[in-house]
Parts: structure tokens; sequence; C-alpha cells
């Protein structure tokens, strides 16, 4: 997994992730959601969750199945109106 985290930004824990009575899945990253799954989906990841051999495995699929969502405009975003 050397490879993979080269930053070793997921030893900092970044992502969480809490699950309802109906199986719905909320992913965090710092706090703030970033992701919803339901049905099908929550299922396969609650099972992944499972086998998953330690929490940075965790980590590795909570942020592969949030996706690319951090742009690098955020940034800009947040000087936007400043002059």
């Amino acid at each position: 997994m050397g490879e993979v985290d080269k930053r070793n930004r997921l030893e900092e824990a970044p992502f969480s992730y809490g699950v309802t009575k109906h199986h719905t899945i909320f992913i965090d990253y710092e706090g703030k959601q970033v992701k919803q799954l339901k049905g099908k989906d929550a299922e396969k990841l609650l099972s992944k969750i499972e086998m998953a051999q330690d929490e940075k495995a965790v980590q590795l699929l909570l942020a592969k199945i949030t996706g690319n969502f951090k742009r690098g405009n955020e940034r800009s975003a947040r000087n936007r109106g400043k002059s």
C-alpha cells in the first residue's frame, strides 16, 4: 500500500463513516459529509470494510469510494471576493 499513499495522508485518518438503521452510509472527510451511499453500493462497501485488514485499509476504501472530490480550486473559492 506504500505506492498508493505516498504522502501518508491516510495515516491521519481523515475519513470517517456512519451507518443508519436503514443501511445508509454517510462518509465524512475531516468532519464534512462528502458522500452518501444506499442500497447495493452501501452493502458492498460494508462487506469490504468488514474484510479490511486494518484502519489504513478502511481509509483507502473510503478514499476510493468518494472519488476525486477535491479539485484544487478550494483556495480560489475561499479567496473569491477578496481584492
